[in-house]
């Protein structure tokens, strides 16, 4: 899921971005010609069986050709718990749909939604229902301007 596969990814549709969280899972959406990404909703991840659903009823709603999950990992870039289960989320989102799935560094990203949050006056209570879906904005966006450079 990682260096091969850059070379043969797919150029136009949607995709899908998903910021990985123990509780929650950010999804942002984009489209590849466009190169804009753009929050979505946050599904809960309290049971693993119900987030799979609503992940199925977005797959069949928006049919992407490629999807993109967040890797968190420290500062210095070494890998922590969540790294791994993000890993295996990303895998099973593979396994399950059939569709190309990439990992894209999330470094600060939950930083950078909640300071442009900030930014916006969305603060506290309010900041938390939107939260992980812009850092998986944050994420795609990372991705597309990745993929543009180097086009």
């Amino acid at each position: 899921m990682e260096e091969a596969e850059k070379t043969s990814q797919p150029h136009a549709g949607t995709a899908l971005a998903f910021d990985f969280g123990e509780k929650r899972i950010g999804v942002a959406i984009g489209n590849l010609e466009l190169g804009l990404a753009h929050p979505l909703v946050t599904l809960s991840n309290k049971n693993k069986e119900e987030c799979l659903k609503s992940i199925a009823r977005l797959m069949d709603e928006w049919k992407p050709v490629l999807l993109v999950v967040g890797l968190p990992v420290h500062a210095d870039g070494a890998e922590h718990e969540l790294t791994r289960r993000s890993r295996r989320f990303a895998h099973r989102l593979q396994a399950r749909f059939g569709i190309r799935t990439v990992l894209e560094d999330e470094r600060y990203t939950s930083i950078s939604a909640s300071s442009a949050l900030d930014e916006a006056s969305v603060r506290g209570r309010r900041q938390k229902q939107v939260l992980d879906q812009i850092a998986a904005q944050l994420i795609l966006q990372s991705y597309f301007d990745q993929r543009n450079a180097i086009t």
